[in-house]
C-alpha cells in the first residue's frame, strides 16, 4: 500500500483574494491607533492579528483590538472574492485528501469560500487551533496529522514568507503564488508561479506521482 499523500492550502493570497481588502482594514486600524499602516501592514502577511497587534502595538491590549479589527472588517462585507481559478484547482482533489491551514477563524473562511461557489475543506486548521501562528510549523503539521498523512507527503500551496517558512520548517514541499509576494521574497519555496492557474500543471503532476492505493 502507498503511503498517504496530501495538498494543503493557506487561504488569504491563495484561494481568496483578501489583498485589497485587508490593507483597508489594517490601514484604518493603524490611522485610528496612530501608528504606521505601513509598517502594520508589513507585519500582518500570514500571520494571526491577535500576532500582527502584539508586535506593532505591544502598549495595547490584544483582544480588545482584536475585536476592533474585527469590526472594521465586518464593515467590509463581501469584499473577500476567491481568485478565479481556484474552483479549477480544488477540481483536481476528487479522492485526495486535502485541507487548508489558515490565520484566520473557520465561520469566516467557510462563508468566504462557500460564497465563491468552493467546498468546505476536509480538514480546517485556523487560528484557534495552534498556540502559535505561522512561521510556526504547528498549524500544518496539525493538519498532517489530521489526515493521517506525514509531513514530508504533503505538497503546500502558499504567498506569504510566514506560510513558506512554517511548511518548510514542517518538511513539506512549498509551490509559492506571487499574487501578494515579490519573487525575491518568496525564496523559501520549492517552485514559484505568478497565479493559482500556473500551480496547476504542478499539482497534477504531484497527484499523478503520488496517486492514492485503491488495495
Amino acid at each position: 500500500m502507498s503511503i498517504p499523500s496530501a495538498v494543503l492550502f493557506d487561504v488569504d493570497g491563495v484561494l481568496v483574494d483578501s489583498y485589497p481588502a485587508y490593507r483597508r482594514i489594517w490601514s484604518r486600524w493603524a490611522t485610528l491607533r496612530h501608528l504606521d499602516p505601513d509598517l502594520v501592514w508589513s507585519h500582518t502577511h500570514g500571520r494571526r492579528p491577535v500576532d500582527t497587534i502584539a508586535v506593532v502595538a505591544p502598549h495595547l491590549d490584544v483582544d480588545a483590538e482584536y475585536r476592533l479589527v474585527r469590526e472594521i472588517m465586518a464593515a467590509e462585507g463581501d469584499a473577500f472574492p476567491v481568485y478565479p481559478d481556484a474552483a479549477a484547482a480544488l477540481s483536481l482533489l476528487d479522492g485526495y485528501p486535502w485541507g487548508v491551514v489558515t490565520s484566520g477563524r473557520t465561520p469566516t473562511v467557510k462563508q468566504r469560500l462557500r460564497a465563491g461557489g468552493l467546498p468546505d475543506p476536509p480538514v480546517m486548521v485556523d487560528s484557534s487551533q495552534v498556540r502559535r501562528g505561522k512561521p510556526s510549523p504547528e498549524g500544518y503539521l496539525r493538519a498532517a496529522h489530521l489526515l493521517d498523512t506525514p509531513a514530508a507527503n504533503c505538497l503546500v500551496i502558499e504567498d506569504a514568507p510566514a506560510g513558506i517558512e512554517a511548511a518548510r520548517v514542517a518538511g513539506m514541499t512549498v509551490i509559492a503564488v506571487r499574487t501578494t509576494h515579490p519573487a525575491d521574497e518568496l525564496t523559501g519555496a520549492h517552485h514559484r508561479v505568478d497565479t493559482l492557474r500556473d500551480t496547476i500543471p504542478l499539482l497534477t503532476d504531484w497527484l499523478n506521482r503520488n496517486r492514492p492505493s485503491t488495495r
